[in-house]
């Protein structure tokens, strides 16, 4: 059976392509991250040293750092501005966007158990083999939505597709996709299979399982206030980058289906411990940083929670005046 676990893009997104995942923190990962945790409520600037700073504390070397801005900014997910010699970058409008959104995907994924009226959503679709790129971004999006491959060439989901999602899908399928929306029928244990087969809930569990004995040591520290400066700053990252991959690999499959005492609440209010925990410490660390490389104020660098991340965070950005200057290098 397919891995549901192959997720090579977060957050897909036809505007700006976002730094593909890779096992560990690759440097463009790791500085969207930290550009997205403590600039994304108001997109803040910040000097090019602070980020080449702040991604050398976290063991990428400055010619390195320098290299990933670049690239970043060619790729379209940072812009970046020019007063004399001083140089500072921060997320572009359509970066900010997918930001935001798969933030509050990630959220909202393991939020209260959402009615279900039993039916599946069946999507069949024909794709020849030798048009390998395009089965493979087919079957990542029906990943993205929360869908499983029940049987080659047929996926299956519990959720209903959004008109967003019918658009996406029409666009790479051609005519060569059919979706049905129906109830299950049981025809007995040795015949047939269960829905629920298409994913693998064992190893999603164990998935959660790690997760959990990963991050529960650190709540007494995080509640005395003992993790502070780079550890702060260090952990708040990691959190959010091994927490936004389990809401892809659980798609918000009903309760009801799902073995007793499912771990998704528990990964959930874990989760939101730690990293907002952790957004006070975090968040002056990095300010601290960004202060060695400018004398503005820096109070649109500010972390922000998984309370504001559910709302929305494109609804706090507020209209500001570009700074002017020639385009910055790194």
């Amino acid at each position: 059976m397919t891995s549901p676990y192959d997720i090579e893009e977060i957050f897909p997104d036809d505007a700006v392509r976002l730094p593909r995942r890779q096992s560990g923190n690759s440097p463009q990962g790791l500085t969207v991250t930290l550009l997205a945790d403590y600039t994304l409520r108001a997109r803040a600037w910040l000097p090019s040293g602070a980020i080449v700073a702040l991604l050398a504390e976290a063991g990428v070397s400055h010619a390195g750092a320098r290299t990933t801005i670049s690239r970043l900014a060619r790729r379209g997910v940072l812009e970046g501005s020019r007063q004399g010699r001083n140089s500072s970058y921060r997320l572009t409008s359509a970066a900010a966007l997918n930001l935001a959104a798969g933030g509050r995907s990630i959220v909202a994924a393991a939020a209260a158990d959402e009615p279900w009226d039993d039916r599946w959503t069946l999507i069949a679709f024909s794709v020849p083999q030798d048009e390998v790129a395009r089965r493979r971004e087919l079957r990542d999006r029906l990943r993205w939505f929360g869908c499983a491959p029940l049987y080659d060439g047929l996926w299956i989901s519990p959720h209903d597709l959004t008109d967003k999602t019918k658009a996406q899908l029409a666009e790479l399928a051609f005519g060569a996709m059919t979706v049905f929306r129906a109830r299950h029928v049981e025809l007995g244990h040795s015949t047939g299979r269960d829905p629920l087969d298409a994913w693998d809930t064992a190893a999603i569990t164990r998935h959660y399982e790690d997760f959990l004995r990963r991050w529960r040591p650190l709540l007494p520290d995080i509640r005395a206030s003992r993790i502070t400066g780079v550890g702060a700053v260090r952990a708040r990252t990691e959190v959010m980058d091994t927490y936004r991959r389990l809401p892809i690999l659980d798609p918000r499959l009903p309760l009801r289906l799902l073995p007793p005492g499912w771990p998704r609440e528990p990964a959930r209010d874990l989760f939101a411990a730690v990293y907002d925990g952790l957004a006070g410490p975090a968040e002056d660390h990095v300010r601290a940083v960004a202060s060695r490389f400018t004398t503005d104020p820096l109070t649109d660098v500010r972390a922000h929670t998984v309370a504001d991340m559910l709302v929305g965070l494109q609804a706090a950005w507020e209209p500001t005046a570009d700074r002017t200057g020639s385009p910055a290098g790194p």
